[in-house]
């Protein structure tokens, strides 16, 4: 990793309130020592890459990983997702519903993206958590994503991974049926840290990977390339942040282009491990909610 970037993350000892940190191999360095108490001033700061790392070369309290609990890195950020910009992608969703395959098709051609809102701060997992698959679903599926983390002033401040969880046979019945196969109790998972200081194109030569386990035996894997991506970092912010004001910054998920066959579905207990090449690793256990 370039000596230019840092993970910024969240994490809690034991009962203790949140506290901002950075990850350094099988640690966390404890920023709270240093004055810092949120991530959110953190992200409005253009020269916070450089600080984080003189930081890191200081004498700052060491927690092992072992001995923390990482949080969702997100504060006051609502979390929105754009759909459809992946060609893997594209196709699964016209492959869903015959009724809806018109508008997926057009929209990934379209210069206006597709863009909705996905969740509230305070309803993104963590690290560890549980993820959901609803009960009233059958066809149930993880999108690993790569995830643009906003400021207040609209400019990408840094990268973290994402978990947009998915009823796609609720979305296949009826595209109007979207918020209900996409919006729901542990659909979003996020983490384990917000990488700072790396610019989109190192960020395109990332790869995204998924691996699903169930009882201890792989049962899905894939992987594609941040390059993949139809659209630009700052042209999906662009498109989020007109008319709108995100007085917390936001968070972005870019979509998906590793989805998993029609034969397919989540079951509970399995175990979803994200990867991005980049940042880490995203490890969550599959509830029925």
């Amino acid at each position: 990793m370039s000596a230019a970037w840092v993970k910024l993350c969240r994490f809690q000892l034991r009962d203790q309130p949140a506290r901002p940190g950075l990850l350094s191999g099988a640690a966390v360095l404890d920023l709270t020592c240093a004055g810092i108490d949120r991530l959110t001033p953190l992200l409005e700061n253009a020269d916070a890459p450089r600080l984080l790392a003189a930081l890191a070369r200081q004498r700052l309290p060491r927690h092992a990983l072992r001995a923390v609990r990482l949080l969702a890195p997100v504060e006051g950020q609502e979390v929105w997702a754009a759909g459809v910009t992946y060609l893997r992608s594209r196709k699964a969703r016209m492959d869903e519903s015959e009724f809806s395959a018109t508008a997926y098709d057009r929209v990934y051609d379209a210069p206006r993206p597709e863009l909705f809102l996905k969740s509230l701060p305070e309803k993104v997992v963590g690290p560890g958590d549980e993820v959901g698959i609803r009960r009233d679903a059958k066809w149930n599926v993880p999108e690993p994503e790569l995830a643009l983390v906003i400021n207040s002033r609209g400019k990408v401040a840094g990268l973290t991974i994402g978990n947009d969880m998915s009823s796609r046979d609720i979305e296949g019945e009826n595209l109007l049926y979207l918020p209900q196969a996409k919006v729901y109790r542990r659909s979003c998972a996020m983490g384990p840290c917000i990488v700072l200081g790396v610019d989109e194109p190192a960020a395109r030569r990332w790869a995204i990977g998924v691996d699903i386990r169930r009882r201890g035996r792989s049962v899905f894997r894939g992987q594609t390339r941040v390059g993949s991506l139809k659209r630009g970092f700052e042209e999906l912010a662009g498109w989020l942040c007109r008319s709108q004001h995100f007085p917390h910054g936001a968070v972005l998920l870019t979509g998906t282009g590793v989805v998993p066959g029609d034969a397919f579905t989540l079951a509970a207990g399995d175990v979803v491990r994200i990867h991005v090449s980049g940042i880490g690793v995203l490890e969550n256990r599959v509830a029925v909610v």
